[in-house]
């Protein structure tokens, strides 16, 4: 082995390379390492095999042809280990029929010696995101089985990947976080997200500010002592002190009152506060996650909600994307939903058909992918019977048709085969660039990992 094991984690770049020539070995461990990978390099089957396991957060790079087991034989151990772990086969020319049988057998890609510096890279790289995504998906279904209140993130488009990414990045981290998002676009499941990836033990507590009455809000946020005010008989620890060790959701913060909202910048500062009618100052350790459908700075210039306050919470923001634009997640979305709508009403989803679907994509959907749900919980119960036939894409010209037609088959055939182009274009039935060209033509996401 050329170099030493390093320790894997999400978010870097990790592969191990099997190749038993050394002077390719070595020029390949330095594309990869240029390319931002930390590289495991290997002389034979033998030496790699015992660094494969389903943990191992990078991927695999084997020649096909090699002393001792071969990469196909490397294929099948990591598939029998792990079949989410990306191989990347390399062939020498004239190795086609090798490479069809990698593919087949799950390969995530293969390249044929000799190949270009951009093309190596381009494939890792595309395997490498692919793994983290796995890997991460893992993580959160995990989380879930073990706090069924936190509800998947669903969707492959790279508005939401790119949601994911700042998850992962800001989950661990002990600061407050603003969320921007229109009315059901999916707040308080990312709010949820973020807890589930701090880690922390303590509860996830949510509030409304918008629902709130201003009377009730104060002893609602702060907590009150016995005989704060008339009806206060016993001491009552408010959402704040409530949340400690976990993590506070302040839904639509752009209705708090704004005399509370003197009183919230001290507490987020100071991490310590007071209850009503109390003198005691107590120390808190829970973060904070607000969430607003409206533009918080633009507020603060019209008088409607504290600067400070907005520079507090906002230190880190995530903002959400409408549905209508990242359309492309539709399918999935619907899928999730009526799933769980057959679940909860002991019913089967039923089918829908390709024009129907294309419709949907071209619907606005101004309430979001709440809108989307409360209609797959219709569909399910049999009661969306008037929304089958929409207006728009009937109307439109048959090579527009054609075009939605085709662009949803494509994002079927990417789902299935978890991004993995080649194994699509199999699919499909079309090489490899024809799919390549007509992502490109629609835009699409390609090359990646499952949505939670």
């Amino acid at each position: 082995m050329d170099q030493p094991a390093s320790e894997s984690r999400a978010g870097t770049a990790h592969a191990i390379l099997i190749e038993d020539e050394q002077s390719v070995r070595r020029a390949t461990t330095q594309t990869l390492e240029l390319g931002g990978f930390s590289v495991q390099a290997c002389a034979d089957a033998e030496q790699a095999l015992p660094l494969l396991h389903a943990g191992f957060a990078g991927i695999v790079v084997t020649d096909v042809r090699l002393p001792g087991r071969s990469g196909l034989e490397v294929l099948a151990h990591v598939t029998a280990t792990d079949a989410d772990l990306p191989v990347i086969v390399v062939t020498g020319h004239g190795d086609v029929g090798m490479a069809v049988d990698a593919m087949r057998a799950g390969a995530y890609d293969f390249i044929e010696k000799p190949f270009a510096t951009e093309r190596l890279l381009e494939t890792a790289r595309r395997a490498q995101e692919k793994r983290h995504l796995v890997l991460e998906n893992r993580r959160l279904k995990n989380a879930w089985l073990e706090d069924p209140d936190t509800p998947p993130l669903v969707g492959q488009s790279a508005a939401m990947e790119r949601v994911r990414t700042l998850i992962r990045s800001i989950g661990p981290a002990a600061v407050d976080v603003l969320i921007n998002g229109a009315t059901g676009s999916g707040k308080e499941v990312v709010a949820r997200q973020l807890h589930a990836a701090s880690q922390r033990r303590g509860p996830f507590v949510a509030i409304n500010c918008g629902a709130l009455p201003e009377t009730v809000f104060e002893s609602e946020i702060f907590g009150y002592e016995a005989g704060a005010f008339t009806g206060a008989q016993k001491r009552r620890i408010g959402k704040l002190e409530y949340a400690n060790g976990g993590t506070l959701f302040l839904d639509e913060i752009e209705s708090m009152p704004m005399t509370l909202q003197v009183k919230m910048l001290r507490v987020l500062q100071e991490r310590r506060l007071e209850r009503l009618g109390g003198n005691d100052s107590i120390a808190i350790d829970c973060r904070v996650v607000a969430a607003s459908k409206a533009d918080l700075l633009q507020l603060a210039g019209q008088g409607g909600f504290r600067e400070d306050l907005y520079y507090r919470i906002g230190v880190v923001s995530i903002d959400l994307p409408r549905l209508r634009e990242r359309r492309d997640d539709i399918p999935l979305l619907l899928a999730h939903f009526m799933r769980a709508a057959g679940q909860r009403y002991g019913r089967d989803a039923p089918l829908w058909t390709p024009v129907e679907m294309a419709q949907w994509q071209q619907r606005d959907w101004p309430g979001n992918v709440r809108e989307l749900r409360n209609f797959a919980d219709r569909w399910v119960l049999g009661v969306a019977e008037d929304e089958r036939v929409l207006p728009g894409p009937l109307d439109t010209a048959l090579p527009q048709r054609i075009d939605a037609y085709e662009r949803l088959l494509i994002e079927q055939a990417l789902a299935g085969a978890a991004g993995n182009v080649a194994a699509a274009a199999d699919q499909l039935g079309i090489p490899k660039k024809t799919l390549y060209d007509k992502i490109k033509k629609y835009d699409l996401a390609a090359a990646r990992g499952s949505a939670g």
